[in-house]
């Protein structure tokens, strides 16, 4: 039978039998080491039992702890709001508020040294990973449209940005999203608020500032889920958290470390009287290039002018007509002595010609006899009687027919 046929078919279960039955699971848990942030702690005057609310430094979770006093007390006698612990609980379902807490029998306030520690074992995996990588790093523009701003409310971070940002661009726009910056609610309301700039298109650079503080106070930068939303950003981050000794992880993942609020300002945006000041030098550099460029083309320009063929143009005319005439005097000569050699040869040619030709033969008295078909007769044997002929003279012809 499947699962939707028994949940017609069956009895349903009334609400107790089901808090028993996620009870009685929940018990078979047994008991777990659990890590996390304090975010509230109950002491009641003269209530043996103290409850905490355990935080998940880098999620929107929280479980109810309880405990004796004597066992916070011998674990964590100084135990403050914000402070990260380790626990030794049971899970425990209460079936009439239907609520899931932890019941802990021991708690270990985590030192300095060991918070330091697990923060250098973070850094060796993100740098394993590549989220330090100096290649994928990106580099704000030079004049930001907008600035995303993500700091505490009425912060003296925001107040360095702020000021000092519209002190040297006064044009310049920001965007400012206020945030808790420490405590258990810090990197949620951070990485919400990284998401939230990131989406908008009109945010060309987003600065993550805060103040000065102890490792605790600064830990919330440093945590995994921030640095790994910080790396995912498709817009440049720049970090800037503390003072210039202060080194969060979030400086080694972000695009671009800041040492102080203020020098993020300086990083962020340029300095309006700085970019004039090179302007000016920029163009009474370019006024000088061009002033000596046209010095220099002028002085070339001189030059060609001062020589002979610019100065007097017209002796190189003169010059040129000359020699024009001069050639073409020469090759009248050389083409009347040609024709003067081509005409005698051609009289002499004609003369020959009419020396050979049968004309001047005829000329003289003689005469060309030829048959009817053309041939010339050149002796007796080659006509018979009554054969007609031809009679060429030198003016006319004659027919005649051979008679003997």
């Amino acid at each position: 039978m499947s699962e939707g046929d028994r949940s017609t078919s069956e009895e349903p279960w009334p609400v107790r039998v089901v808090s028993q039955k996620v009870g009685a699971w929940i018990a078979r848990l047994g008991w777990v080491w659990v890590d996390g942030q304090v975010a509230q702690i109950s002491r009641r005057p003269g209530a043996s039992t103290v409850f905490l609310t355990l935080r998940d430094p880098s999620a929107d979770l929280s479980l109810t702890v309880t405990t004796n006093r004597d066992v916070l007390d011998a674990g964590a006698p100084e135990l403050r709001e914000g402070a990260r612990v380790v626990l030794h609980a049971k899970p425990e379902f209460y079936a009439a508020r239907g609520t899931l807490s932890l019941r802990a029998d021991e708690i270990r306030q985590v030192g300095l040294g060991e918070l330091l520690a697990r923060l250098e074992k973070l850094k060796k995996l993100l740098a394993a990973e590549g989220l330090f990588d100096r290649a994928r790093k990106r580099r704000p523009p030079f004049l930001p449209g907008r600035i995303g701003l993500i700091t505490g409310r009425a912060s003296a971070a925001e107040r360095d940005v702020l000021t000092n940002a519209r002190r040297r661009w006064p044009a310049v726009e920001f965007r400012t999203v206020n945030v808790a910056v420490q405590g258990p609610s810090a990197v949620p309301d951070i990485v919400g608020a990284l998401k939230v700039l990131d989406a908008d298109p009109t945010i060309d650079v987003i600065v993550i500032a805060r103040g000065g503080g102890s490792i605790e106070d600064l830990l919330p930068f440093s945590d995994e889920a921030l640095c790994r939303a910080v790396f995912a950003c498709r817009t440049p981050v720049v970090s800037a958290i503390g003072h210039e000794t202060d080194a969060p992880l979030l400086d080694y993942v972000a695009d671009v470390r800041a040492s102080t609020p203020t020098d993020a300002a300086k990083r962020i945006v340029p300095d309006l009287t700085e970019e004039v000041r090179l302007i000016g030098q920029a163009r009474s550099r370019l006024e000088r290039a061009v002033r000596n460029l046209v010095d220099r083309e002028q002085h070339r320009l001189d030059l060609l002018r001062s020589r002979p063929v610019l100065a007097r143009p017209q002796v190189m005319v003169d010059q040129r007509a000359t020699d024009v005439g001069a050639l073409r005097d020469r090759t009248g000569r050389c083409l009347d002595h040609r024709l003067g050699a081509a005409t005698d040869d051609l009289r002499h040619t004609l003369a020959r010609l009419r020396a050979l030709s049968p004309a001047a033969t005829l000329d003289r008295g003689y005469a060309i006899v030829q048959r009817a078909d053309g041939h010339v007769v050149r002796a007796a044997s080659e006509v018979a009687k009554g054969d007609p002929l031809r009679v060429r003279l030198a003016e006319g012809e004659l027919t005649a027919t051979v008679d003997g």
